[in-house]
């Protein structure tokens, strides 16, 4: 029996599946998992890198001890966020998306190209922390001087532990910066922005062998395996986990609620650029999508409320709460506030009496909110769509997906999978028929 590990690291944990196939059905089991999140380093917020690292390496043994042959293993994690190197060296510190050093940058970027153009090239959606903008931060403060390479965070890792440098579509469709016809980084934007062309080469699809583990990390693991491309944005991992038949809504459902369907072809008219709807690279097909909140608003209140309280109990609360507040989930305030609570209170001007009336404000709120990105998408899309599936952690929520139904009016199908994992091993598979 053949088999395989996942790698998928979301912004608040990791978790390391090994995955085998019995009667042509794909069994997982979680062998590792890991805390993650960003620190605050004089005033930013950064990740540790080192310490993510020495997790993955930590699992990777982890799995070769309970399965003593791997044939291979991939990463996914979060897109936009990258890691600057010169040679083999990291150039420290590296910045978390949820920053917020790219503010003064956003307007200094559409002086030297209109997000119009950048839009209509691209077809990605404009998020304040998007690659792009992260970069020209870099490039004004000197940071890309001397620079021989950017990888995004799991190229990062999987060059930590194979030692190849590759550059892989489906994560690079986060960045803003690769052309949606021809799906290789756009020239005219990098040279525009004044970016060196050597950090933007040719990009590798799903599937890709990069090679093996190397010596030393073979060695501290215990075994060697290949080392393979997935879909290394996780998104695009989860759309390839879920076991979905003809075209259908989905909603990948964890710190972000990335909602979308399966389209041939990017779609980047005016229409698309109106409603923030992002095209991002899926395994043969475009992601039509648009990045929701999700559940960052909930963990963010529960953190504040009530830390020591499990999600069942909070979900009760919101049950319970007979809140008729809504609020606009995928507001600026609700982003990185220092208090999220303050930032609800604010929204609904003191409103809320009880945990629970947060709670049931957080969830109608997303609900809302799915309804009217539903509506959107099936304008610019010029297709109906009957059932929505619901992946990751958010589909455990029955609460939420009964919202979610009576809002939007679709057939839910919540699969409280690890869709994501699926996908990643998915994908290492077919590469090893």
């Amino acid at each position: 029996m053949e088999h395989y590990l996942a790698i998928d690291i979301g912004a608040s944990s990791g978790r390391h599946i090994v995955g085998w196939k019995e009667n042509g059905t794909i069994i997982t089991k979680e062998v590792y998992r890991f805390p993650n999140g960003v620190k605050e380093e004089d005033g930013h917020l950064v990740w540790d890198v080192h310490k993510l690292f020495s997790n993955v390496v930590a699992g990777v043994m982890e799995a070769f001890q309970q399965y003593s042959e791997i044939k291979s293993l991939s990463i996914d994690t979060w897109g936009v966020d990258y890691v600057l190197l010169k040679g083999d060296k990291e150039v420290l510190p590296v910045y978390a998306y949820r920053d917020s050093r790219t503010e003064a940058q956003i307007p200094q970027v559409h002086k030297v190209m209109p997000f119009a153009e950048l839009y209509r090239r691209t077809g990605c959606q404009f998020q304040p922390f998007n690659t792009i903008y992260q970069l020209y931060d870099d490039k004004r403060n000197g940071r890309l001087d001397g620079v021989t390479d950017v990888l995004m965070m799991p190229e990062y890792l999987l060059w930590k532990l194979c030692d190849i440098k590759a550059r892989e579509y489906t994560n690079a469709t986060t960045m803003g910066m690769v052309n949606a016809q021809s799906g290789e980084f756009d020239v005219e934007i990098v040279d525009v922005l004044g970016y060196p062309r050597h950090l933007f080469p040719k990009l590798r699809q799903p599937g890709t062998v990069l090679g093996m583990l190397r010596p030393e990390i073979a060695q501290t693991v215990g075994g060697n395996c290949k080392v393979v491309l997935c879909a290394t944005h996780d998104t695009g991992s989860a759309v390839e986990g879920i076991p979905m038949e003809g075209t259908h809504l989905y909603i990948s459902s964890g710190t972000w609620s990335l909602l979308g369907v399966k389209t041939p072809k990017p779609i980047t008219d005016t229409g698309s650029e109106k409603a923030n709807y992002s095209n991002e690279g899926g395994v043969g097909y475009n992601r039509y999508q648009k990045n929701i909140m999700g559940m960052w608003l909930v963990n963010e209140l529960q953190r504040e409320l009530c830390p020591d309280m499990k999600f069942p109990e909070i979900v009760k609360l919101a049950e319970e709460s007979v809140c008729e507040h809504v609020v606009d989930a995928n507001a600026p305030e609700f982003f990185a506030p220092k208090s999220m609570r303050a930032a609800f209170d604010q929204a609904t001007g003191n409103g809320l009496a009880t945990r629970g009336d947060y709670f049931r404000c957080a969830y109608r709120s997303l609900a809302v909110s799915y309804k009217q990105a539903i509506t959107e998408l099936e304008a610019n899309t010029g297709c109906r769509y009957k059932k929505l599936y619901i992946v990751g952690g958010g589909a455990k929520n029955a609460f939420l997906n009964r919202l979610t139904e009576e809002a939007t009016g679709k057939e839910v199908v919540a699969l409280p999978i690890e869709a994501t994992a699926l996908g990643n091993l998915k994908i290492q598979m077919e590469v090893n028929l």
